[in-house]
């Protein structure tokens, strides 16, 4: 018995250019690398893909909202823990504790929506993160 043909795909599309000289999906994904710089950046230079302005903007959004989050969370911390202290030491120990917890799901999530971020930019795909990914494409789009 003979094997079967192998079964042909069609390849994959080749990423276009964009107006940096790099690869749409490369320069997509360096987009997120350093953070809100690096989207600032490329949302500034990028005058022809709609990809990599799409990511570029998603980036910057997604790194300043983490920003904002980060600040608010601190500042509730910090009014809690004070609250807690003048009332009782064990309140101020479990308010350092609930704080800890928020923080740590806070980092893994933003770490993980990177990743995907990455992930898809190097794909060539549009992918929106929940809300931030419509304000994203719609900046991108002027």
């Amino acid at each position: 018995m003979q094997n079967p043909p192998p079964v042909q795909t069609a390849p994959a599309p080749a990423p276009g250019k964009s107006s940096t000289g790099l690869d749409e999906n490369i320069a997509a994904l360096l987009s997120y690398i350093f953070g809100w710089v690096s989207g600032l950046i490329f949302f500034l230079i990028e005058k022809d893909s709609r990809l990599v302005r799409f990511h570029a903007m998603q980036s910057l959004l997604l790194n300043i909202l983490a920003i904002v989050i980060g600040i608010v969370i601190w500042v509730i911390t910090v009014v809690l823990v004070l609250i807690g202290s003048q009332v009782s030491g064990i309140i101020s120990t479990l308010v350092s504790l609930i704080a800890t917890l928020v923080w740590v799901v806070l980092i893994i999530g933003i770490f993980i929506a990177v990743i995907m971020c990455l992930i898809k930019a190097y794909q060539s795909q549009y992918f929106k993160l929940p809300i931030i990914g419509n304000f994203a494409e719609k900046f991108s789009q002027k």
